[in-house]
């Protein structure tokens, strides 16, 4: 049962952070990424590779409607927030395109 419900858990998680990114618009944060100034933290949320205004307010929009979702999935199924950030910085890492960073072993690496 936990099983079925860590991939339901993984499933929603997934289209949640989809539509936090078209919500944004998916461009800019697919730029943002690409470019390197952007990537996925271990913490389910992106974080700051390149220090620049534009991006800080970026990454700020998208982390904190990550939460916004974060903290519903953890009241809606029984968990802490930090089960579902952990749930979902590994769906982030698994999407995460080749060549893009993400934060390991405290230090960014491209994928």
């Amino acid at each position: 049962m936990k099983s079925m419900k860590h991939n339901y858990l993984v499933k929603i998680l997934g289209a949640a952070l989809l539509l936090v990114s078209s919500v944004v618009s998916a461009i800019d944060l697919d730029s943002a990424k690409q470019q390197g100034l952007v990537g996925e933290k271990d913490n389910g949320y992106l974080g700051i590779v390149v220090e620049r205004n534009d991006v800080q307010q970026l990454v700020n929009y998208i982390n904190n409607k990550r939460k916004d979702i974060y903290r519903d999935l953890a009241n809606k199924n029984n968990l802490t927030l930090e089960q579902v950030e952990k749930l979902a910085a590994q769906k982030a890492y698994d999407k995460t395109l080749s060549g893009n960073y993400l934060w390991v072993n405290g230090e960014w690496q491209k994928k």
